[in-house]
């Protein structure tokens, strides 16, 4: 593939853009066998891109032909391009990703379902369609850990509600946890299968109880890694997408 194209795919701006980038000397290649990047005044070079590290604008770049990253949500923020009253998560992604070309009218990674502004936790995002189609669709019953600090004690019926199933506002059918950890008093460990509006906290509610802190954990297999800082993003490798599958 030609640089310039490389460059456009990963979201570096339009072709021209791109190619201004190259002819300008803003963009090394990391070589086998060379420690340090060599710079391409060539636009139109072929490269092979699977394995190609970028270094552009003195920031290095891996290649990749889909973008498929974690991000620590932190709390007030939106998981909205448009947000209302609180910044967007996509402000703390670097441009490229936000700048990836797709094949819808929308252009870069997308959120793979929604936290609310208040909660915090582990968020997935990507421009793969059929990724975001298979994590978010209820009938996949991925499974998603959210830790759970109630205002009131949470006692023993209220855990067997939340397991046996609850009927929320919208639904004559009811809802049920997959599991109901107790951690201690005020918290509990609840997983879910499926992605209704405000799901946690309305089951809180319908058991009598109120959400005072939500913070998502896991998503299938995936943990959120204990040494991410709120605010932080990574991409994702091979072994941690199989812990989605």
């Amino acid at each position: 593939m030609q640089l310039q194209d490389i460059l456009y795919s990963q979201g570096f701006g339009t072709r021209r853009i791109c190619a201004g980038l190259i002819q300008q000397g803003w963009v090394a290649v990391h070589s086998a066998g060379s420690p340090e990047p060599v710079v391409c005044l060539e636009p139109a070079q072929d490269f092979e891109e699977q394995g190609l590290v970028l270094r552009v604008q003195d920031q290095d770049w891996p290649y990749h032909a889909k973008a498929y990253v974690m991000l620590n949500k932190p709390a007030g923020t939106e998981c909205s391009q448009k947000p209302s009253a609180y910044p967007s998560v996509y402000t703390l992604l670097p441009a490229p990703l936000r700048q990836r070309p797709g094949k819808s009218a929308v252009s870069g990674v997308q959120a793979v379902g929604r936290l609310d502004q208040d909660t915090t936790g582990l968020l997935l995002l990507s421009d793969d369609g059929q990724f975001i189609h298979r994590m978010s669709s209820p009938k996949k019953h991925v499974p998603k850990v959210y830790q759970v600090t109630a205002r009131h004690p949470v006692d023993a019926a209220q855990v067997e509600r939340l397991l046996a199933g609850v009927v929320l506002d919208d639904d004559p059918k009811p809802v049920r946890a997959a599991a109901c950890v107790q951690r201690d008093a005020h918290r509990i460990d609840l997983t879910l299968t499926e992605g209704k509006y405000h799901q946690v906290k309305r089951m809180i509610a319908a058991v009598g109880n109120r959400v005072e802190a939500l913070h998502r954990a896991r998503i299938g297999g995936l943990e959120l890694p204990v040494d991410m800082a709120p605010g932080q993003w990574r991409w994702l490798g091979p072994d941690e997408l199989a812990l989605l599958k």
